[in-house]
């Protein structure tokens, strides 16, 4: 027996533990009613009851919140491995996508540099717009260049990325541009790759694109197809690029198609243009 007692008591056997109870006894009362006690206070007190549990729940919550953290921790070389595998399945898909919308765009940073290439064949003025007005019924343009820089009226404009307008007012040193956004603009454009033709024009509303009338029953077109400028006058040359089919409605004759266009130019966020100087013999179609 006396071997199940553990030693540092103060006791070696039977007797001795009983001799140490006896000593402290006053002590193990003490402990046993202040337990009483507290258990009684809690239970039958609401404050001090909701105090204790409260003190209890944010112990054992941070008991639970450090367990968290420890097993996070430990996990963290199968959650990385999951994002990694996640990442690499959408970079897989962000490619497709980015083909996806190539194709369908068309290459547009393509269509950017032809236009770029056939404006260096013919003589240009750069100019910052100063005002331009997108929300009226007849939208205008005004530009920091103007007689005195060789600018005259029925000149073309165009920006980076396609067309803006055409010169309709003349100072010194400004000049006012009809926007494509103005409903007495009236713009010769093709089908690329084609002689069918109409007139580009804008019905209001949405900024971003226009209508092209005029195109014959017996054309050979499909959506996303381009359209550019026809070069039947001496205001633009041929082959710019004006945007692309986005809808095709029929005439309210029946006779023709109208084409919705996508414009390739965000006139309302336009800064820097080009105001087109050619002969009218000059040719620079693709």
């Amino acid at each position: 027996m006396s071997s199940l007692i553990r030693p540092g008591w103060g006791f070696t056997d039977m007797q001795g533990f009983v001799d140490w109870i006896r000593k402290y006894s006053h002590w193990l009362v003490l402990v046993l009613l202040e337990s009483i006690s507290l258990v009684l206070l809690i239970s039958f007190n609401n404050y001090q009851g909701s105090v204790w549990f409260a003190g209890a729940n944010r112990i054992v919550g941070q008991v639970h919140e450090w367990q968290q953290d420890v097993f996070s921790y430990l996990s963290l070389g199968k959650v990385n491995k999951q994002l990694a595998d996640r990442n690499l399945l959408l970079e897989q898909e962000i490619e497709v996508l980015r083909r996806e919308l190539n194709v369908l765009k068309h290459d547009s940073t393509f269509t950017e540099r032809t236009l770029a290439a056939k404006l260096q064949k013919a003589q240009t003025i750069p100019a910052k717009v100063i005002y331009n007005s997108i929300t009226l019924r007849d939208n205008y343009i005004t530009i920091n260049k103007g007689s005195a820089d060789g600018i005259e009226t029925k000149m073309g404009v165009v920006c980076g990325t396609g067309l803006v307008g055409i010169v309709s007012h003349v100072t010194a040193h400004y000049s006012i541009v009809m926007s494509v956004l103005n409903s007495k603009s009236r713009i010769s454009c093709r089908l690329r790759g084609s002689n069918y033709f109409g007139y580009l024009h804008w019905q209001g509303g949405n900024v971003l694109t226009a209508v092209l009338d005029d195109i014959p029953r017996h054309a050979d077109f499909q959506l996303g197809d381009a359209v550019e400028t026809s070069g039947f006058s001496n205001v633009f040359p041929p082959g710019i690029f004006v945007g692309r089919i986005i809808k095709i409605n029929d005439s309210k004759d029946g006779l023709s198609y109208q084409l919705i266009v996508q414009l390739s130019a965000d006139l309302a966020n336009i800064h820097d243009v080009s105001v087109i100087l050619k002969d009218d013999d000059t040719d620079i179609a693709s």
